[in-house]
């Protein structure tokens, strides 16, 4: 029984993928929203190109 208890206490205490772990749901949950907003920030994607495309236009080469 002490094997047991010595055993999960020692688990308990091991932090050596916590790190891991942490990057795992912060990118998972960057993930989530990416695909929550998406329609949003495709829009605002789309209105900035649109803006450089505008000011591109204002340009000349020669």
């Amino acid at each position: 029984m002490q094997n047991v208890k010595s055993f999960f206490k020692t688990l308990w205490s091991d932090e050596s993928g916590q790190g891991t772990a942490e990057y795992v749901l912060l990118i998972a949950i960057v993930v989530a929203l990416a695909f929550a907003f998406r329609g949003r920030i495709t829009d605002a994607i789309n209105a900035r190109m649109s803006d450089i495309e505008g000011t591109m236009g204002g340009f000349s080469t020669q």
